[in-house]
């Protein structure tokens, strides 16, 4: 999502990174990789059918190159946009106001990750407190998953729990509650008939 006021600034800045980190042809890129298996290269074909890629859209099925792609054209209903990519493909799509970008992701499923830049603290605390996600960044990204101190996780549809450090230990360990009392420390108290005692009870508990 990008502010519509900035976005073919960002459009043609990411098109310039894209060639100044993989050259003309990232095909022929020592650092650019290629998708896992078949499998998963036709599943992220299908994303760009019938698409006009503002940047990339090239692909080699022999070889499971998949250029890096940015599409303009992506509609919320297409399937790019209703599942997880995992792959070199990125929807850029145009907002107006920070409260209908808001509005856009607490429509959906609460995300995993969640970037945001900006650099009004106003906003940044508007989107933490307003939008649930499982980790992210402010003005980067991924690198909140390099800290083994922060912990790792989903909410919701993307996950319970969370893991890294001490995290993961605690995510896999079970806290076993037990109360242990002697016998002789018994409260008739506790046992009817109880009359009047309620209202004790009440008092005691609250």
């Amino acid at each position: 999502l990008v502010h519509k006021s900035v976005q073919q600034k960002f459009l043609d800045e990411m098109k310039s990174r894209v060639e100044e980190f993989f050259g003309p042809t990232p095909e022929e890129s020592p650092d650019y990789a290629r998708i896992i298996n078949t499998k998963h290269f036709d599943r992220l074909s299908k994303y760009i059918d019938g698409k006009k890629p503002f940047v990339g859209g090239k692909t080699n099925r022999e070889n499971r190159y998949f250029a890096p792609t940015i599409l303009t054209d992506a509609k919320t209903s297409d399937a790019v946009m209703q599942e997880e990519i995992f792959g070199p493909i990125l929807p850029v799509l145009p907002y107006e106001t920070l409260d209908e970008a808001v509005k856009f992701v607490n429509a959906r499923q609460k995300p995993l990750a969640f970037y945001f830049f900006s650099k009004e603290s106003s906003n940044k605390e508007k989107v933490l407190n307003e939008i649930s996600f499982g980790g992210g960044c402010i003005n980067d990204t991924l690198v909140h998953l390099m800290s083994p101190d922060l912990p790792f996780g989903g909410v919701g549809e993307s996950g319970i729990g969370a893991y890294h450090g001490k995290h993961s230990y605690d995510l896999f360990s079970h806290h076993k509650s037990v109360v242990k009392k002697p016998f002789f420390a018994d409260v008739a108290l506790r046992y009817p008939p109880y009359g009047n005692r309620l209202n004790w009870m009440k008092k005691l508990m609250g």
